[in-house]
């Protein structure tokens, strides 16, 4: 993996945090990857809300249009 040096600004709050840590590009790195794979996770609940809420639709009007044969020749 090729590697390009940088130089950031940061809030001080945050280098505080990373005063304490030995390798800090692997650390922000990580950090970085972790938010992707958070963000990915987001995308796809979401899209898969949707997809349910989509179905939940069909499957009630496909129940709306049986609903009266659902008894039909069951005696109580």
């Amino acid at each position: 993996m090729s590697k390009t040096k940088f130089s950031i600004s940061l809030p001080e709050e945050v280098v505080q945090i990373l005063s304490t840590v030995k390798n800090k590009s692997a650390y922000i790195a990580e950090a970085k990857r972790e938010k992707k794979r958070n963000e990915e996770k987001k995308r796809l609940k979401r899209k898969l809300e949707v997809a349910y809420k989509e179905v939940a639709e069909e499957d009630y009007e496909l129940y709306k249009e049986w609903e009266d044969t659902l008894g039909d020749g069951i005696e109580e």
